[in-house]
């Protein structure tokens, strides 16, 4: 599914109308759309307040306050900001008796406090993707009321309370709305709060949303969503969000290269499971980690690695490490590495280079630790090269230096932060390798250590992957996979759950597991980032968003791959 910014969504309406699909078709499909969201899940009993602004999100508000009306609602329009002249669905509104208040009208914002303070359902049709910066004027004044009415009120009243499991079978039309997340929401004191497209106020490029904002149970955007969905602050007050077809062609987006990440999509990029298989047909993976301080990471990579279908995983430790993580985790099998004080030395790389053939994809970081030597050994590793001796008849064997070829890499954890203190790092990078940043890792990468800003970190990936040449993914709220051609998916899971140590060597684990399988790296990461994210879903379902521990996803990386697979 397509991502897009402001500018291309304009782009999109506009050659959608000189196709002729024509811009009030789409209003109607947008407004029809929101009504359905609504019916979906409030009852026939539920009172909604629609306040309309101007331009085209306001146009959508009162479509979709005609079809609640004739559904039998019961709908007042308030209006902010509107010109009566030539709108059709303005006058239409009013032809058929609904209700309508103008703000203008309404001394002191009395009637809008009332309104706000009894209804069940609060439509947000003020301002749409155009609009930015902070709240004046009036409009600040009428979203203050909003917020002080919403304040003061209890819980809803009965019967008409919105219903807020998923949308009904009856809904109408049945199709045309989609759910990015099928994800439980918690149940609100106050009304359903259902945002027309986006939350009135949240910049669709930056992720900026003025304090006042009305934060969303529901949003209803329409065609793709928007960068602004995803980006925070901003992303905190979509609440659920629904893609609603609006009759675009998909076509017209082809060229875009940004996406959300989808479960069909995964699922039809996954590796096939023979039937006839055997231990060989799933690749070997090797993973190097671990050190003196980090002895959890090496086993928490390798069983994610086999969690998500590799079929033989080899775990490269210092000897002093290897004791801990063996009695863990018995399915791997192991390759002894030299060490001083539990920390892996140059001479490592020696051994392991003896070891490199036959492995299909190669993990190198996490729980290293950032010893000086250990870096020493990265970076032999990167420059692939290996010293020997050759014998030639009788003469004494000379050194030689051969080129090591390196199966297909991941850096993560601190393998990052070591080469974070190289100039150039990136050039010591093979092609093809995947990097797996969090915000600050990154920072370091590029130097300066500054701070990466939500609104930002979309171009940032992206210029990074094209600059270093690489797949990288920067983790987080929305996590980000950047290609080095510029492509970017976002993976499309929130969880504070996930936010505890050792959720990134999972997530290592199984890119690297999925390489061993075939994928490329962008690929791999991709679907990888995927299934850990629907793999914490998953678990947050069942205990909520705290005490979630790192290998309690473990055992869901099978379970989310069956669901992806089961969607294409």
């Amino acid at each position: 599914m397509k991502l897009v910014s402001t500018e291309e969504m304009r782009r999109l309406e506009r050659a959608a109308n000189d196709a002729g699909h024509s811009y009030a078709a789409m209003m109607e499909r947008a407004g029809q759309a929101t009504a359905a969201a609504i019916k979906g899940r409030a009852t026939a009993a539920a009172k909604v307040l629609v306040l309309v602004g101007p331009g085209n999100n306001g146009g959508d508000g009162l479509v979709a306050a005609r079809y609640l009306h004739a559904w039998g609602y019961k709908v007042t329009v308030y209006i902010w900001k509107r010109e009566p002249a030539d709108d059709p669905n303005l006058a239409r509104a009013g032809e058929l008796g609904i209700p309508i208040l103008w703000a203008a009208e309404d001394e002191g914002w009395e009637r809008l406090e009332a309104l706000a303070r009894g209804c069940d359902v609060l439509v947000d049709a003020l301002l749409g993707t155009g609009a930015t910066g902070a709240f004046r004027g009036t409009l600040r004044e009428l979203l203050g009321a909003v917020q002080r009415a919403l304040a003061a009120r209890g819980p809803n009243p009965q019967p008409s309370t919105p219903n807020r499991e998923s949308p009904t079978k009856n809904q109408e039309p049945p199709t045309i709305l989609r759910g990015l997340l099928d994800a439980p929401r918690q149940e609100p004191s106050g009304p359903l709060v259902v945002a027309v497209d986006v939350p009135s106020g949240l910049n669709c490029d930056t992720g900026e949303i003025d304090p006042l904002a009305l934060r969303a149970d529901v949003t209803v955007t329409f065609a793709y969503p928007k960068r602004g969905h995803f980006l925070f602050p901003g992303a905190g007050y979509v609440g659920e969000l629904l893609i609603a077809d609006i009759g675009i062609d998909p076509a017209l987006a082809e060229g875009l290269p940004d996406e959300v990440a989808t479960p069909e999509q995964v699922g039809s990029l996954l590796p096939p499971r023979p039937i006839d298989a055997h231990k060989g047909t799933f690749g070997k993976a090797l993973i190097v980690a671990g050190s003196a301080n980090y002895t959890g990471a090496p086993s928490l990579a390798a069983e994610a690695a086999y969690r998500v279908g590799a079929g033989l995983v080899t775990l490269a430790l210092a000897e002093a490490v290897y004791p801990i993580v063996a009695g863990r985790l018995t399915e791997a099998t192991y390759l002894i590495l030299p060490h001083e004080l539990g920390a892996l030395v140059p001479e490592a790389w020696r051994v392991l280079a003896e070891h490199l053939e036959g492995y299909d994809a190669l993990l190198v970081g996490p729980g290293l630790g950032r010893e000086p030597a250990t870096g020493e050994f990265l970076f032999a590793l990167l420059e692939g090269r290996r010293t020997g001796r050759r014998t030639v008849g009788f003469t004494p064997p000379p050194e030689v230096e051969e080129r090591v070829k390196l199966p297909p890499l991941v850096i993560d954890a601190d393998g990052l932060n070591l080469l974070a203190g190289r100039p150039n790092w990136w050039e010591s990078l093979p092609p093809g390798s995947v990097l797996t940043p969090h915000p600050g890792e990154m920072a370091r990468l590029l130097g300066g250590g500054a701070r990466v800003a939500p609104g930002e970190c979309i171009q940032i990936a992206r210029e990074a992957a094209q600059r270093w040449g690489c797949t990288v993914v920067l983790k987080g709220a929305y996590t980000l996979v950047a290609s080095a051609e510029g492509r970017i998916t976002l993976i499309p899971f929130a969880n504070p759950a996930l936010a505890t140590a050792g959720t990134g060597d999972v997530l290592a684990g199984a890119i690297v597991g999925l390489m061993a399988q075939g994928l490329p790296g962008y690929q791999a990461a991709l679907c990888g980032a995927y299934l850990h994210g629907l793999a914490g879903e998953l678990r947050r379902r069942e205990i909520g968003p705290a005490g979630m521990l790192a290998g309690d996803l473990l055992p869901l990386l099978p379970l989310a791959r069956q669901r992806c697979s089961r969607k294409v």
